[in-house]
């Protein structure tokens, strides 16, 4: 049990060096939203998170 633990931990750093390394502050912003409202299971906070990053990967074809 604790190497899953481990091994998602990495696998959510890596995301989240990912998403900041390629998106930026603002990319970081959106999947904490994402994240938070999920876990709240509030709607709001999670389309506000989805929308951020939505917008970030939209924008080069803007």
């Amino acid at each position: 049990m604790p190497v899953l633990a481990l091994l998602s931990a990495v696998f959510v750093i890596g995301i989240e060096q990912t998403v900041q390394w390629k998106y930026g502050a603002a990319g970081i912003i959106g999947l904490l939203l994402l994240t938070i409202g999920i876990k709240a299971k509030s709607p709001a906070v999670s389309s506000a998170g989805a929308v951020v990053l939505a917008l970030l990967v939209a924008r080069p074809a803007l």
